[in-house]
């Protein structure tokens, strides 16, 4: 990937202030200002490159669309659901988090709720604060030889089973990513989420919010759980519904809960928080020192790795990134969006683009399949069109406008170039092709529309397309007539075929002022500059 340009960041929640400082180093300014409001903050970003927040900045739609300039969103933390993900992708904005930096702080809080509810803490130190001495009424249970369920095993589930087995519990879990394989080396069974509920003394949530997880542990899960179960919640409000907690707790079908966090923040309806089996705190699991340095500190860094074009970490919207910090890759990007840009101008009068298909040939182009189609996309969409399109929004920009995208890959057929891009679109119901490769750093332009260039077309400066039949005469013809219009010829490339209608490329020291002025001579013509 081509490093991404950011020149201003915006910080707007108290972080670590190794972050600002990490940053300056590197020649970013920054601007801390905290506690704006909506317009506030919609109004101060309209200057900056790139935005850090924590939990309490709400990144909505309206001000990610009202902030043109834009690149990065980085969240000092895990958690995202304080952004408009899927507005800051449609924009093709990079959404970042950092996702070790609070691991370890999260795990130990809750390993400290599972303590509590085994042994009453809390509630024993309130009586106790009001002179009460009742050890009769906070008798406990030992963790030793219990079930914890963990839901969720990515970094915090796997630490926080680390942490429990140490008092001798039995740890199972759920995970739709993890390998059960990788889980069973930390010492965690894993099992369906039925299979998991009726087994469990105590569980404890640790996926991301989404559609699939809200309210996971609803009435009919808690129906399925041991009655007496004690449940945990530092991952985020809704994954626990509040409604069916409170009416277990009552009932006693769930013998206690720890939460950290809840749906609305903070909490209007108390019933939960002020129930006695209910330890609640204000959103407390990155809330230590090391975490907020962590969060701060590896934000700042992984926004100097991209800047500097070293690597992408912690990317929540831009998988398609993960593999475009090589040269090599750099150069591909290149040849995609130059293959697409002449397919847009050689098709410019052709409408709608209907179908769009990338196949990469060649064991070097295996893993540039994902990168390769999206930036095909981008020199489609963006050349000519004024559309802001880029390696992370196109695919989503190509959908919404009905265009059907393939992308396949294959091995080399054994020819000059083993390793080439092939594009196929289908506009107003008619086939364009293009292949092309690198050739000494330089993308270039091997076939066009059946036409197969004697000498491959090196896809920069200025260039001016043109389909016609052969004869003596063409090239002559062509030359005066860029002579007259006072453009220079640069280089020529011609079909290795000499029958029918066939494409010819001329490399030209400025765009011709009237391409019409060719219209007596060829049958079609386009030009563009890369």
């Amino acid at each position: 990937m081509a490093p991404i340009s950011i020149r201003t960041v915006l910080i707007s929640e108290s972080v670590d202030p190794r972050c600002r400082a990490i940053l300056e180093e590197n020649g970013i300014r920054v601007t801390e200002k905290q506690n704006m409001k909506k317009d506030e903050l919609i109004a101060e970003l309209k200057d900056y490159d790139g935005l850090v927040v924590r939990s309490a900045t709400k990144v909505t739609a309206d001000v990610i669309n009202a902030a043109d300039n834009l690149k990065i969103i980085g969240r000092a933390g895990t958690g995202v659901d304080n952004v408009d993900v899927d507005a800051a992708t449609k924009k093709g904005i990079i959404v970042m988090n950092t996702p070790s930096g609070n691991t370890l702080s999260a795990a130990e809080l809750t390993c400290a709720l599972l303590m509590s509810l085994s042994r009453n803490v809390p509630q024993a130190v309130m009586s106790m604060k009001q002179g009460n001495w009742d050890r009769k009424k906070f008798m406990g249970s030992e963790l030793y030889g219990k079930v914890l369920g963990i839901v969720g095993l990515g970094r915090i589930g796997k630490e926080v089973a680390s942490r429990m087995q140490s008092f001798g519990m039995k740890t199972i879990g759920y995970d739709p990513i993890t390998p059960v394989e990788v889980s069973a080396s930390w010492g965690v069974e894993q099992m369906s989420l039925d299979q998991l509920w009726p087994q469990c003394d105590y569980i404890t949530v640790h996926t991301p919010l989404m559609p699939s997880t809200v309210g996971l542990l609803n009435d009919e899960t808690f129906a399925k759980c041991k009655k007496g179960v004690k449940v945990v919640n530092c991952a985020r409000g809704g994954i626990i519904d509040e409604a069916a907690l409170l009416r277990a707790v009552e009932s006693g079908q769930c013998g206690g809960a720890g939460l950290d966090v809840f749906v609305e923040e903070p909490p209007k309806d108390r019933n939960l928080v002020d129930h006695p089996n209910v330890i609640s705190c204000p959103h407390l699991g990155a809330s230590t020192k090391e975490a907020q340095a962590r969060c701060g500190q590896d934000i700042a860094l992984q926004i100097v790795d991209m800047v500097k074009g070293k690597s992408l970490v912690g990317a929540v919207n831009a998988n398609v990134l993960a593999s475009t910090f090589s040269q090599e890759s750099h150069q591909l990007i290149k040849l995609g969006e130059a293959i697409g840009a002449v397919l847009q101008s050689c098709t410019a009068s052709q409408t709608p683009l209907s179908q769009v298909h990338v196949i990469n040939q060649g064991d070097c182009m295996k893993s540039s399949t994902g990168y390769m189609t999206s930036a095909v996309l981008v020199g489609l969409l963006n050349h000519g069109s004024g559309c802001s399109s880029n390696l992370i929004n196109v695919l989503s920009l190509a959908k919404e406008s009905g265009i059907m995208v393939n992308q396949t890959h294959c091995a080399s057929d054994g020819a000059a170039a083993e390793n080439v891009c092939k594009v196929e679109i289908v506009a107003n119901g008619c086939s364009y092709k293009a292949n092309g490769s690198v050739q000494c750093g330089v993308p270039i332009l091997l076939e066009l529309s059946g036409s197969v260039f004697r000498q491959p077309v090196a896809l920069t400066g200025n260039l001016l397309f043109f389909k016609a039949s052969a004869s003596p005469q063409l090239l002559s013809s062509v030359a005066g007539l860029l002579a007259t219009a006072g453009v220079e010829i640069e280089s020529f490339s011609g079909p290795s075929d000499r029958t029918g209608d066939l494409w010819y490329c001329v490399g030209v020291s400025s765009p011709l002022p009237d391409l019409g002025a060719l219209k007596s001579l060829v049958k079609e013509a386009a030009q563009l500059t890369l």
